[in-house]
């Protein structure tokens, strides 16, 4: 046993969600509408090029894989994505705990997103009771022996949420897509509950990398997407690619032919196909460097796209959509 005192959970206050002003509704979810075009800079041509590298993939069976961070389901783009997963142009998606969180508030009240001022003020910062039925959901899936995103996306669905069908963790259970959640202890609201069990966590998000892992196995000649995701998205990928080439080596195989694009809102000027001295800033800007460089430097290929994420994936989505028409 420890020798230092630790803090009791059960002397929380915790709220219902009805009481909590929420900042982002549902309705903002962006309507897949590829003849409505968004103002979004195409740069040279490049969206077009990585939307055939991404059919190219769909076609020949590799993996297409999105990691994205959270605030790409609060700027509207689950509907985009279930249809890039439902026509078989995306084959895995991957979050954050955040990611998950929001995902699972919008699929239970349509509502999510609170003011981190007013609330750490108050002291009521994600103390509030439904979002807790996330970690039943992660509790429940561990002893099923399932990843964190498909027991959340099973309990969303199964418990018949009434947004569920703009669940992209939900959609992914229905669809059987893979969609893996890789998470931090300490990093989310929900660890701040009494039903936060480390353990069950800590076991389906790591299954959920092993899965993330094995769709990494078969990225030759695939893509490898990062929306806004600065820390978790290239960490995880580094560490999955690392594991997938070591035993493409000892088999034959090899996993160099890579498309890898970063989606950001990092206003970069220099040439994303050159690393940053260490003096510069963008030196510690880890998609630069994971993603854009060393990961491709055997044979793959890079892009950079500097923009909103209700832009960015609506272009890539449109684009994507009307190829896939064709």
């Amino acid at each position: 046993m420890s020798e230092f005192e630790l803090f009791d959970r059960n002397k929380l206050d915790i709220k219902p969600l009805s009481e909590r002003v929420h900042d982002i509704d549902i309705s903002e979810n962006i309507p897949v509408d590829p003849k409505h075009k968004c103002e979004c800079d195409k740069q040279s041509g490049d969206y077009d090029e990585l939307a055939r590298d991404i059919i190219n993939a769909k076609n020949s069976g590799s993996t297409v894989l999105m990691m994205y961070g959270a605030h790409v389901i609060r700027k509207g783009c689950s509907l985009y994505m279930i249809e890039l997963m439902r026509r078989g142009l995306i084959t895995h998606f991957a979050t954050n705990g955040a990611g998950s969180i929001h995902d699972f508030e919008f699929a239970l009240i349509g509502q999510t997103c609170e003011s981190v001022a007013k609330y750490i003020s108050e002291g009521q910062f994600g103390l509030w009771k439904e979002t807790g039925y996330l970690n039943d959901a992660i509790n429940a899936g561990d002893k099923e022996g399932l990843g964190f995103g498909e027991a959340v996306g099973k309990y969303i669905w199964e418990n018949d949420f009434p947004n569920k069908e703009q669940s992209v963790l939900a959609m992914g259970y229905h669809l059987h897509v893979p969609c893996t959640v890789h998470v931090g202890i300490g990093n989310d609201i929900v660890n701040e509950h009494p039903n936060y069990d480390p353990a069950a966590a800590g076991s389906t998000s790591y299954k959920d990398f092993l899965i993330y892992t094995k769709s990494i196995e078969k990225l030759e000649h695939g893509v490898f997407l990062n929306f806004g995701s600065a820390v978790t998205g290239p960490e995880v990928y580094l560490k999955a690619l690392a594991m997938a080439r070591n035993v493409a080596k000892q088999e034959g195989r090899e996993i160099y032919d890579i498309t890898t694009a970063v989606f950001d809102l990092q206003p970069i000027k220099e040439d994303t196909g050159i690393e940053p001295d260490k003096t510069n800033p963008y030196y510690y800007f880890r998609p630069w460097k994971t993603i854009l460089l060393r990961t491709v430097a055997d044979g793959g290929k890079s892009f950079y796209f500097c923009g909103d994420h209700k832009d960015t994936v609506k272009t890539l989505g449109d684009i994507l959509i009307t190829m896939d028409e064709v």
